[in-house]
């Protein structure tokens, strides 16, 4: 047993270095590139420890490209978007967690359902119908179909979250005389606070990293959101390496910062939310 238990600690050992290894290299090698001078960016063989380092990638990133309006369109309706799902899963999933009513399942599994439909298939009749409404080329018709987007899936969570707290709890506070949306903002709400940021910090990744909608959506330079701006950096004439490490770099600190301040809450609520009643 001793022998086995010693071989599965040095099996697991290898296994978390390569995983290790696998995930911080790729980040490793974009933080190099977006401060390699041009002659290193194509240089044969690969410099991978240059002698020579520039911060012009990143100067031109925020002098030129217009980077810091990308960096605030991204910012306004990531957390915005998010802030709404979130509120809406936290109605909605405490609907489907406490109250009985006719097609109550029929509901939660429509909701499953919804997540199984590629999103690339809804761009064409919600494209015509945005026209219609003039919310082509709007940060605000991109926040409404991000909310729309988070929103099945926020539910899906809030409702299991929702189901592991007693309702003897809410049923006290009712008695002591809160009524039931004081008792699920003053008992519930904090008692699933690590469910809620877990859906609120997947809302807002989700938002931040979408490319194919916000390309589609958006048609002006103003407008762009990060992902938009990244892409743009790619051309039929060449893909300008430096500028578009530098751009990957920033685009990575506001998700580094979410799971950083939200991290504890994440792992308690999704182990939270796995259980079962």
């Amino acid at each position: 047993m001793m022998r086995k238990s010693k071989k599965y600690r040095i099996f697991r050992a290898i296994m978390l270095s390569i995983y290790l290894v696998a995930a911080i290299v790729p980040i490793y090698w974009i933080v190099l590139t977006s401060f390699k001078v041009p002659t290193d960016l194509y240089a044969y063989p690969i410099v991978y420890f240059p002698k020579v380092l520039t911060f012009s990638n990143y100067s031109y990133l925020f002098s030129f490209a217009h980077f810091l309006t990308y960096f605030k369109n991204s910012i306004l309706i990531s957390f915005i978007s998010s802030v709404i799902s979130t509120t809406i899963s936290i109605l909605s999933g405490y609907v489907l967690a406490r109250y009985q009513f006719r097609l109550k399942n029929v509901i939660v599994v429509l909701l499953f359902f919804s997540q199984m439909i590629p999103a690339y298939l809804l761009m064409v009749p919600q494209y015509s119908m945005f026209s219609q409404l003039n919310l082509i080329n709007s940060l605000i018709g991109l926040g409404i179909l991000y909310v729309n987007i988070a929103a099945a899936f926020s539910t899906i969570m809030a409702r299991g979250f929702f189901v592991r707290i007693p309702r003897s709890l809410e049923e006290a506070a009712m008695i002591d005389g809160c009524s039931r949306i004081n008792a699920l903002f003053k008992i519930t709400v904090p008692l699933a606070m690590p469910g809620i940021a877990a859906i609120f910090s997947f809302s807002f990744i989700n938002d931040w990293n979408e490319l194919f909608t916000a390309a589609l959506f958006l048609n002006s330079d103003d407008k762009y959101t990060i992902p938009v701006a990244l892409y743009s950096f790619i051309s039929k004439v060449g893909i300008q390496w430096g500028v578009l490490s530098a751009g990957l770099v920033v685009a990575l600190v506001p998700t580094i910062i979410v799971f950083a301040f939200m991290q504890r809450f994440i792992i308690s609520g999704l182990t939270q939310g796995a259980l079962k009643e």
